[in-house]
């Protein structure tokens, strides 16, 4: 391996973002407050203003809530599972509604996951608990490709099925109120595993399944 390709491959381990929850600073909220009237100060705004008085703190609370999934596994809610029926087709759950915040420029990512698994040995967990898995990797800084692919890992690692397949559609507000500024905007990120990653014809089923 060159020296190029050993930097290379150093920075894209280390830029890899683990499934398992990250430990919660004990000052998180101060930090956050303290480094948001920064913020409003290089703005040129004075935090001192009624309207602003108490924005920090607000603030702070806000990101510790939308990115609590920060300080989850949230592999952890298919733990719960069941076999007694032996149900062996697909189980597909659909328009599972999320917002998550872009890493990029920290702004809204609102959308659907729709998702799919085709069991093994009649191992099934809680349709809500699929829809928690999303929501819990949603809520940390994220990019739409990594939730997409996080989404199927944790069904693999927890549920071993025969095939995983994870569709997410989603508006990017750094596209809509940013740069390009192209409101209504989509994008789609799809991801198949096991044997619906080889058998088209029974990933294109599941996925009409999906778009009906």
């Amino acid at each position: 391996m060159t020296d190029r390709n050993a930097t290379a491959a150093k920075a894209s381990n280390e830029d890899l973002r683990p499934l398992e929850g990250l430990s919660r600073p004990a000052d998180a909220q101060e930090r956050i407050a303290g480094a948001v009237r920064i913020i409003l100060e290089a703005l040129g705004e004075n935090p001192e203003r009624e309207g602003l008085h108490d924005t920090p703190q607000r603030v702070a609370k806000m990101y510790l809530e939308v990115f609590e999934g920060l300080y989850e596994d949230p592999r952890d809610h298919l733990k719960t599972q069941f076999s007694a029926d032996q149900h062996h087709g697909a189980v597909i759950v659909k328009d599972i509604h999320f917002h998550s915040m872009c890493e990029h420029h920290l702004l809204p990512v609102h959308g659907k996951a729709h998702v799919a698994y085709l069991p093994a040995g009649g191992r099934l967990t809680g349709l809500s608990k699929l829809a928690r898995v999303v929501e819990g990797f949603a809520r940390r800084p994220q990019l739409q490709e990594r939730l997409t692919d996080q989404v199927a890992q944790a069904m693999e690692d927890v549920l071993a099925p025969e095939a995983v397949l994870v569709v997410i559609e989603a508006e990017h507000m750094c596209m809509s109120m940013r740069g390009v500024r192209s409101p209504g905007s989509t994008t789609v990120t799809m991801i198949a595993r096991g044997t619906w990653k080889h058998d088209h014809a029974a990933r294109m089923e599941i996925l009409s399944l999906l778009r009906s």
